[in-house]
């Protein structure tokens, strides 16, 4: 398993905005080869600001690689410059590869 991550900090003036952005873009990850799932994940209120994460699982690293360089990942970030800037600096980005995972027991 292979889980990338985009760290935003967003001004709390333009939660709201950052956050109707990604619940209405039009994503194309769900035709990519080796894409497991995605989350878009909120955090507390610090200092006037909100810190959310955007991730997604994948198979493996070479799949995360693969959708970087598709043409569903041009698609879907096409319109990225269009719009008003909406967190402070880059987003952050982390990947990070399993060494362990536990997953919870089945039902009897």
């Amino acid at each position: 398993m292979y889980l990338a991550m985009n760290r935003f900090t967003v001004p709390l003036e333009n939660a709201a905005e950052f956050e109707e952005l990604w619940l209405n873009r039009q994503s194309r990850l769900q035709d990519m080869d080796g894409f497991q799932s995605f989350h878009m994940l909120k955090g507390a209120e610090e200092d006037g600001r909100i810190l959310y994460a955007s991730h997604t699982v994948w198979q493996s690293e070479e799949h995360f690689r693969a959708w970087t360089t598709s043409d569903e990942f041009r698609a879907s970030h096409a319109r990225a410059g269009q719009t008003r800037k909406l967190h402070e600096g880059a987003p952050r980005f982390e990947g990070f590869r399993t060494i362990q995972q536990i997953g919870a027991a089945e039902p009897a």
